[in-house]
């Protein structure tokens, strides 16, 4: 059985690209094809997220074991997931987040199923417009000033603060130690 998707970008409204992928094909299989038909580099992380009609994330299928997966959750390998252990219903939606940093991502949805037919790997059978760059550029208001830390919507000049001005004698060691009581382990 084969999945036919269908990607598009919030970036750019003439990007879309259809991709095809036998439902028995992996997570990484589905994501080196992306890459491949949109020529961005595979040496980043990224992740696909289940998402419910309204587009908000709901399982994630990681790249690699990030190892803060609570144990109550499965966790969800690209190499080790094939599609239809995730992915069954035509209209089903997925986001392919190819930039953490700044939380960009393909919104995915599959578009048709088609049974009696296999591919042995994914393939890009439509490719419209420019895809958008991998890699976000800021301009000069945007750009990150060094030592400069966002905090909520302040920013600390961590650059300009002296740690040194600090001493022991700054704090009360009964103080500090009321509360950690549980990490006593005599």
């Amino acid at each position: 059985m084969v999945y036919r998707f269908k990607l598009i970008s919030d970036e750019s409204s003439s990007f879309m690209r259809e991709i095809e992928a036998d439902s028995e094909n992996t997570f990484l299989q589905l994501r080196n094809c992306i890459l491949e038909s949109v020529d961005y580099t595979k040496d980043e992380l990224d992740s696909f997220f289940l998402c419910n009609d309204d587009w908000e994330l709901e399982e994630e299928i990681t790249l690699e074991d990030m190892g803060n997966s609570s144990s109550d959750r499965d966790q969800w390998l690209m190499e080790n997931t094939p599609l239809n252990e995730l992915v069954e219903d035509e209209g089903q939606k997925l986001t392919f987040e190819f930039d953490y940093l700044n939380e960009r991502s393909f919104f995915m949805e599959l578009k048709e199923i088609i049974p009696g037919r296999s591919l042995v790997e994914p393939v890009c059978t439509l490719m419209k417009g420019k895809a958008p760059k991998q890699f976000k550029e800021f301009d000069e208001t945007e750009r990150p000033v060094a030592g400069v830390r966002t905090v909520g919507a302040s920013e600390v000049d961590v650059d300009g603060m002296d740690l040194n001005s600090f001493d022991s004698t700054d704090f009360d060691n009964d103080e500090l130690s009321s509360g950690f009581d549980i990490l006593d382990m005599n």
